[in-house]
């Protein structure tokens, strides 16, 4: 447990400054100005005080039990300034610090120096190279930081690497008037990590939202287990920095070169039941909702509008997140129409009209927060000088308290005049955002949330009647011949292990073994060139297409076997399958993770049309019908404009076994089926590679 850190009950700063313009000065003055609740030391050799503060020598002439200690001083002596707080007895210390292993071999030295000997006292380190922590909570007040936002009491928890991300963060939720809870910037992270303050955060009852920023995970596989089950309590919304269109550096395959960089933390974060934002002002406007609202039951809007454009705009919002604006049940609007004036529109959105009073805003509240049809209530309220808007508010805010399902307002006003309805709203735990499409966007977060906590995607699904061992043997074997590209053979011959469909394919040594497999198969045949120095093998003219008699595959194979120049090269020889939809299914390692598992379009417009969606392993059956059906193709796999459709079973089903396949064998690194010729009764790989 991280609570000596987070609640602190004393704190101590080593490298305490008299200068106004300093770290060691700022420190003491925000646990002074924010109302510290604990006893605070200056340690400062020169001074007999800092700030008022009585000062001292060395930590070791402080009083006992010290929670939290500030280091400010140059990196070469921390080690030392460890080793006097472990004889002291100190708790945590949070190294403002910088020049540690962000600087180069000599910083990193000193990182495990100062790290070995905080391990013997059982001291935990929050940094180097960070800001530290906040808590509002009125108990603590601890401002164990270096920054200068002085948050409100909220319910809002903030974790991020990166502290400049964070402070932007914290200053745009005081911007708009929204408190915070807990806010940790943990720099390099040499000690203390951020799937541990994520567990702490889970565990706070007083944070009801965590907000996340990271620049990439050193443990995904533990992030994953720890998001996934905090995810599950409460929403974690997050940020990944460094989203690039690039495709992945260095990479072989169709997979590799279509896997973004930040892919996998994507991925990760959608099976750990993250929530994902591009845009960190929608992010923060989705918390702010979270910090005072229940988690909506269903994703079914009733709107309430005192004013028609906001309110379709807000309804476009709604409709392009796939969200569901029910119309209202017969007596709801017969009991409503008897209740607003006769010029109201009784639909949904209702539109109570400008000069609509508090009455019937409540009336319609009240109406929705009854039914079991709607899920959540959007209100767009703007305020007209010919009612008594202060009333409105009042209405809105008692509904509210009640917290049967959320309400998000689009509160659209001078704030400089309507100051009681504000403070009305903002008192009453009523998020409200001054743009209609802000406020639906929080509200289409809210219900993304309950979406993601209620998805059971189910369990993988187990295989029986796989070779595994075959296929096992023939990885141990290239292994052992420093293979890297698997022969067409090993890798066609690992599939049928797993009873994945492949086109009739022979291997042949030579032309009259050639033409003689052409015979077995039937024409017309494809060959192949057959060499693990041959990756792609169309853009080396190391395949021929439709061959449909015996002269035809010897002039293939002796023109190949000429220009290519390649000793000892075999040939694939395969049953040529015209026609059909051209699909890709691919994989791709990730370190900690398993692989990422994609399904698309294939063929040679794959790099082009990049019409692919990926998922981690172990896949289950509806993630790869979700697979399917989430490509911009979709329509066409399933048979569009009177077209046959695909055999979907048959091509799940080779994504289901794919998964089995990558998690008995985890040294593939890359792998393509490309393409997979999917018809509308059967589906068969005729192109395969595979990286070990």
């Amino acid at each position: 447990m991280l609570d000596s850190l987070f609640r602190p009950k004393s704190a101590a700063v080593i490298g305490a400054s008299t200068k106004e313009l300093s770290i060691g000065n700022r420190v003491i003055r925000n646990l002074v100005d924010f109302g510290f609740k604990g006893p605070i030391y200056p340690i400062n050799p020169k001074a007999d005080e800092v700030r008022g503060i009585k000062a001292y020598k060395s930590i070791l002439d402080c009083p006992d039990n010290i929670d939290v200690v500030h280091m400010v001083i140059p990196a070469r002596f921390v080690p030392q300034a460890v080793d006097d707080c472990g004889t002291k007895g100190v708790k945590n210390i949070i190294i403002n610090s910088g020049g540690f292993a962000e600087s180069g071999p000599e910083g990193e030295a000193i990182q495990n120096d100062f790290m070995e000997r905080a391990r013997k006292y059982g001291i935990r380190i929050l940094g180097p190279n960070c800001q530290g922590i906040i808590n509002t909570d009125p108990e603590i007040r601890a401002y164990c930081n270096f920054t200068f936002t002085k948050p409100d009491p909220g319910f809002i928890s903030i974790v991020a690497l990166s502290g400049g991300v964070a402070e932007v963060i914290h200053q745009e939720f005081a911007l708009m008037g929204v408190g915070t809870r807990i806010y940790a910037s943990n720099g390099n992270a040499c000690d203390i990590t951020i799937p541990e303050i994520i567990r702490y955060l889970g565990s706070d009852d007083g944070t009801r939202a965590i907000v996340l920023y990271v620049e990439g995970l050193r443990d995904p596989e533990t992030f994953m287990k720890v998001v996934s089950e905090v995810a599950a309590r409460k929403p974690v919304l997050a940020m990944k920095a460094g989203r690039t269109e690039e495709g992945a550096k260095a990479a072989s395959s169709h997979t590799g070169g279509l896997a973004k960089e930040d892919l996998a933390t994507d991925l990760i974060f959608e099976k750990a039941g993250v929530l994902t934002f591009r845009d960190e002002g929608e992010l923060c406007q989705a918390a702010a909702a979270f910090a005072t609202q229940p988690i909506p039951q269903g994703n079914r809007i009733g709107i309430i509008t005192n004013t028609g454009g906001p309110a379709v705009i807000a309804t476009d919002v709604f409709v392009d997140a796939g969200l569901s604006i029910p119309p209202l049940p017969a007596p709801m609007k017969a009991s409503l129409k008897e209740k607003l004036y006769p010029e109201a529109s009784v639909n949904n959105p209702i539109d109570i009209l400008a000069t609509g009073n508090a009455a019937h805003y409540r009336a319609c509240m009240d109406a929705m927060m009854d039914d079991d049809q709607f899920d959540c209530i959007y209100v767009n309220f703007v305020t007209p000088f010919f009612v008594d808007t202060d009333s409105i508010a009042k209405e809105i805010v008692a509904v509210n308290k009640a917290q049967n399902k959320p309400i998000i307002c689009n509160l659209m006003t001078d704030k400089n005049q309507w100051t009681e309805t504000v403070k009305i709203l903002k008192e009453g735990g009523v998020p409200c955002f001054s743009l209609p499409g802000a406020a639906a966007r929080a509200m289409s977060a809210m219900a993304r949330y309950h979406t993601i906590r209620t998805r059971d995607i189910g369990e993988p699904t187990i295989f029986d009647d796989v070779d595994k061992a075959q296929a096992r043997l023939i990885i141990d074997q290239a292994k052992a011949a420093g293979t890297e590209n698997l022969s067409a053979a090993d890798v066609y011959t690992i599939l049928s292990a797993y009873k994945i469909s492949v086109a009739e394919w022979r291997i042949a040594n030579n032309v009259d073994e050639a033409i003689e497999a052409a015979k077995q198969i039937g024409m017309p045949v494809v060959v192949k060139a057959d060499d693990e120095r041959i990756e792609h093998k169309s853009d080396q003219g190391a395949v021929a297409v439709n061959l449909r008699n015996a002269p035809a595959v010897r002039n293939a194979v002796e023109e190949m076997s000429s220009r290519l120049e390649i000793q000892d090269m075999r040939f694939f020889i395969q049953r040529y399958l015209p026609g059909g939809k051209e699909l890709i299914v691919g994989a791709k390692a990730e370190e900690g993770l398993g692989h990422l598992i994609m399904f698309g379009m294939g063929g040679i417009y794959v790099e082009i049309l990049k019409d692919v969606v990926f998922k981690l392993t172990p896949v289950t059956p509806l993630e790869a019908e979700e697979m399917l059906s989430s490509i911009k193709s979709a329509a066409i796999l399933q048979g569009a404009r009177g077209a046959n459709g695909i055999y979907q079973e048959g091509v799940i089903d080779t994504i289901l076994r794919l998964s089995q396949l990558l998690n008995d064998l985890p040294e593939i690194q890359e792998l393509d089926l490309n393409p997979i010729i999917a018809y509308e009764d059967q589906a068969f790989v005729v192109d395969a590679r595979i990286r070990i």
